[in-house]
């Protein structure tokens, strides 16, 4: 797959390029680029992050970066199958527990929300740093809503994190899922507040929390472009009447004066066999007048 020029391989985390290290210097450039590419398209392009995964993958598979990144891409493209087995294998490689969380997702999204709960009561779960932690949590409670337990979810997601007033880069995630809970489980106004809550948090808009308010507000956005194009049309219809009253009002003072150029010839020309002006004639400059 072609690489762009601006990439240069440089642009990968320094742990990555310490495990690329074990690889020939140009080979490891090659792998270090379509890592740069993956996580450059994982969120806007998945199919196209996962293309490049697979170049890696058969550039380097032995190294755990390159196998952590192809289960990444594989679970952004929903093939939950293949990046739990490039987690496990990452996993065995590297002997860390951070990817202990997305793997348990990963049995959710196989329909298999059970496995997912028996993980996140794993021994590897008290290993996780904080963030693993509160990630592992989110899963257990989707986990619980995968099996229609709202009240478990809701129970699971309250925690001394949710509490916390401190602003943590999982925060709004965390509120954002408790208020999703609460009004699944029917609970409108308590949900109102937690979306409120996890827009405060959220500063780098990781979630939908705006629109959720708007909707359970009942606001509805207007798109500026449209107002836009409406202003403009009712712009050209103003200009069009304000044309078409220019041309009337023109047609009228033109027929206006061609009466009074006819009264000033009735008036120099001697009347015919001394008659006056005829009643037609009259009749015809009554008439352009009325007109």
């Amino acid at each position: 797959m072609p690489i762009p020029e601006d990439v240069t391989g440089d642009e990968i985390d320094k742990d990555v390029r310490q495990e690329l290290l074990s690889l020939p210097k140009t080979l490891a450039e090659d792998v270090a680029k379509n890592l740069v590419m993956v996580a450059r398209l994982i969120d806007e392009d998945p199919e196209g992050a996962y293309g490049y995964s697979k170049v890696a993958l058969r550039l380097a598979s032995r190294v755990a970066a390159v196998r952590e990144a192809a289960g990444f891409a594989a679970y952004a493209t929903q093939k939950y199958s293949e990046a739990l087995a490039e987690f496990r294998a990452a996993r065995r490689m590297s002997g860390g527990v951070e990817l202990w969380p997305v793997m348990a997702d990963c049995e959710r999204g196989l329909g298999r929300p059970e496995k997912a709960l028996d993980m996140a009561g794993a021994p590897e779960v008290n290993k996780l740093d904080k963030a693993g932690q509160v990630e592992m949590r989110l899963v257990a409670a989707g986990a619980r809503r995968d099996m229609g337990q709202l009240d478990a979810a809701i129970v699971t997601l309250q925690s001394p994190e949710l509490a916390a007033g401190s602003v943590q880069p999982w925060t709004a995630r965390l509120r954002y899922a408790y208020a999703d809970a609460l009004l699944a489980a029917g609970r409108e106004g308590e949900a109102r507040e937690w979306f409120a809550k996890a827009l405060e948090a959220d500063r780098d808009g990781s979630t939908d929390a705006s629109d959720r308010l708007a909707e359970l507000d009942g606001v509805d956005f207007v798109d500026a472009l449209d107002e836009h194009g409406t202003e403009t049309e009712s712009g050209t219809e103003i200009e069009s009447e304000s044309a078409s009253e220019t041309e009337a009002d023109g047609a009228v003072v033109e027929k206006a004066t061609e009466a009074e150029e006819a009264e000033e010839a009735d008036e120099v020309e001697e009347p015919a066999e001394g008659k006056g002006v005829s009643d037609e004639a009259e009749h015809g400059v009554v008439d352009r007048d009325e007109d």
